[in-house]
């Protein structure tokens, strides 16, 4: 009787006590939480790779008497030709700002040919690297710089695209962690259909987002990790969409457990025992193959690395204690109205998957080979793909800055109109000056300040922004100036394509080995992990190839971000081995049950294709919130990613993984013992409810 109290007793405690110490730690993370937003910079070289000429440049521009410049382009156009009066307008505007401002040097006009354009190449150390000082000063030349009549004004250049940029993120925020959290809440709603049960996990994925916002702000500070507008956003989606994903898993075992075991408490110890190692190995894979991204060069991806897995951890932390607490303090009312009764039996249907499991069971081979063909085709579309994304393409709406650089592209065909930053030793900055005028497609070349040893020296190409002569100049310039760095707002775009492909080159096997071995551990086998990581692979390809189908046919992007292939993997490989792993361990108990290799993979298809289904619509939904943002960067990445969990979770875990594990029988599980036949056992009988009385 005391033994019963005393069991009685910590059914009671353990819930609560998980309560309170998740009330107590979310007090602790508030205040850190709040200061998240402060952290997060988004300028130029929180983007830069870290060893590139272009970051270096950024740097040493910061170390010049002022700091860093500001470029802006001040654009005056009429179409039909501007006027006497609009010229003497441009030049007291510029006058004006000359006079408010310290600027690097009297801005010149540039006449377009047509004369109907007139470029005023403006800059100004004033805000150094203060970015609020930097937007500043872009405001108050826009407002100065204002059209009469017919006359348009535009202010464009790196420092206004800048500007643009960083208010856009700035903004990214509140709407998407509440479209995020109203997506999530539609869906949960219609998959549950109970009014109360949706709430429990969508508030444990909230107060798991807000963990982490205090744990990456107390990163930020410990360890200097940087924080960008695309690593708290993707942070966000992943607390949201994997914890959803793990709390699915759960719930759905906890409702299985309930019909049999008649105490919550009970029943959620035995739902956490029989999912929790695929939970515990699913969070890990995420974790681990978003934590390879710290070997990346490229500051943004690095950055994404830690707040990726922190926003995992935090979610799983949260689906293991928190969720569990709240169901079992909530009882069996919170799945009111298909509340599972003690000792009931499910209703018996012929679901979707039972179908689908059937149809992959008759004919194994030919579904295979089917599904890898289509895979193969869709992947074809990738060569398809736009080039690189320009830095005034990056917008899905066209803000001022935009305009101005489209303005001029049409002014000034084939001319540059963008400086090249060169930063040169003092003592060799003559010889450097000389070098670069004599350079291939360098049109002219000046010297700026001088200062800490360095001399910095602007360059103009012969060749328009971004396009293929003035890439080949920017290269041709890195060789000539033996000592010197070459960056600017080009430089810094050709930097961001060639670490993308050098951090690709690195990363890829890194995330594969550290999945792999995951599976390895998990599974006690080979061969089940290489089929799950081939299957994740070719759902990536599949995934660009439409992409290259959509993106410019479709939606109009003029390039593609260089960090979407990598990152559009890692994504990929992470999350999608999280259903083959829900899939393959639910195959391998029944297989330890005693069940034949194939009948194995169909009831395993059976009893977890429903919530397979449902997480892989909520992480798809998540991710798809970022197709509603206004950068096309997180539209690209956003669309592949949803893209990609969708063929995963329709195609390739209920087809083709299944038709695989049924074709190659227990070859599946080898080297494991699984593989090995045995002998023949008896029959299982079905587990009878348990009746623990109530004390």
């Amino acid at each position: 009787m005391r033994a019963e109290q005393t069991t009685s007793r910590r059914r009671r405690a353990v819930p609560w006590g998980l309560l309170g110490l998740w009330i107590v730690v979310i007090a602790l993370a508030g205040p850190f939480a709040s200061k998240l937003a402060d952290t997060q910079q988004d300028g130029v070289v929180d983007y830069l790779p870290a060893s590139a000429d272009s970051t270096h440049v950024a740097e040493l521009q910061a170390q010049l008497p002022g700091g860093e410049a500001t470029e802006l382009v001040l654009v005056y156009h009429r179409d039909g030709g501007l006027t006497a009066a609009d010229r003497e307008t441009a030049a007291a505007q510029v006058a004006e700002i000359g006079q408010d401002h310290k600027l690097t040097g009297v801005p010149r006009a540039v006449p377009s040919k047509d004369g109907a354009t007139l470029m005023y190449p403006v800059a100004s150390n004033e805000p150094g690297q203060d970015e609020d000082a930097r937007d500043a000063l872009v405001d108050d030349v826009r407002e100065v710089a204002e059209g009469k009549g017919a006359l348009s004004v535009d202010v464009g250049g790196p420092g206004a695209l800048a500007t643009d940029a960083g208010k856009v993120y700035d903004s990214l925020g509140g709407p998407l962690l509440y479209t995020t959290a109203g997506v999530v809440a539609l869906l949960l709603i219609l998959i549950y259909r109970s009014p109360f049960l949706w709430l429990v996990p969508l508030a444990v994925a909230g107060m798991a987002d807000y963990l982490a916002m205090g744990v990456a702000y107390g990163l930020h500070e410990g360890f200097g990790t940087s924080v960008t507008g695309q690593s708290s956003g993707v942070m966000t989606i992943l607390v949201f969409g994997a914890g959803t994903d793990y709390a699915l898993l759960i719930v759905s075992r906890y409702r299985e457990e309930l019909r049999r075991i008649e105490r919550p408490y009970d029943a959620m110890a035995a739902a956490l025992r029989g999912c929790g190692p695929a939970v515990l190995a699913s969070s890990g894979t995420v974790a681990l193959g978003l934590f390879c991204l710290l070997a990346a060069d490229l500051n943004s991806s690095r950055g994404m690395g830690p707040l990726g897995t922190v926003g995992v951890l935090c979610a799983l932390a949260a689906m293991l204690t928190l969720l569990p607490a709240l169901l079992v303090l909530l009882g069996r009312r919170v799945f009111w109205p298909l509340v599972p009764a003690f000792g009931s039996e499910p209703k018996k249907r012929r679901s979707l998957f039972t179908m689908m499991g059937s149809s992959a069971g008759r004919r194994p081979r030919a579904v295979l080979v089917g599904g890898a063909v289509l895979l193969g085709a869709l992947a074809l579309g990738a060569f398809n793909l736009p080039g690189a994304l320009k830095q005034e393409d990056s917008f899905t709406k066209t803000p001022d800055s935009v305009h101005a650089m489209e303005t001029l592209a049409k002014a000034y065909p084939g001319q540059g109109t963008r400086p090249i930053t060169v930063m040169a030793p003092e003592d060799r900055a003559t010889a450097a000056l000389s070098a670069a005028k004599d350079t291939k497609g360098v049109d002219s070349a000046r010297e700026g300040r001088t200062g800490k040893g360095w001399t910095e020296i602007s360059v103009i190409a012969t060749s328009a922004p971004e396009s293929a002569r003035e890439t080949q100049t920017i290269k041709a310039l890195r060789a000539n100036l033996d000592g010197s760095y070459v960056g600017g707002a080009s430089a810094q775009q050709l930097d961001l394509k060639d670490t993308n492909d050098r951090d690709t080159l690195i990363i890829v096997p890194l995330v594969l080995a550290a999945v792999l071995l995951i599976l390895v551990v998990l599974l006690r086998s080979l061969v089940a992990p290489l089929m799950l990581l081939a299957a994740v692979v070719a759902v990536w390809g599949a995934s660009l190839g439409i992409a290259g189908l959509v993106f410019e046919p479709l939606l109009g992007f003029e390039g593609t971000d260089p960090g979407l292939g990598l990152l559009s993997f890692v994504f990929l490989v992470a999350l999608g081995v999280d259903y083959g792993i829900f899939l393959m361990h639910r195959m391998r108990e029944e297989s330890l049950a005693g069940a034949e290799p194939g009948e194995a993979a169909l009831t395993a298809l059976r009893t977890t294709g429903g919530v397979i289904a449902s997480a892989g619509l909520v992480l798809a939904a998540t991710f798809a919130v970022l197709t509603s943002m206004p950068l096309v960067q997180l539209v690209e990445l956003g669309f592949v990613i949803a893209v990609g969990v969708l063929l995963d979770t329709f195609l390739v875990r209920t087809y083709l993984v299944t038709s695989a594990s049924v074709a190659l029988g227990r070859k599946v599980w080898w080297p494991g013992k699984l593989s090995r036949p045995t002998a023949a056992a008896p029959p299982v009988a079905e587990p009878e409810p348990q009746r623990v009385p109530a004390p």
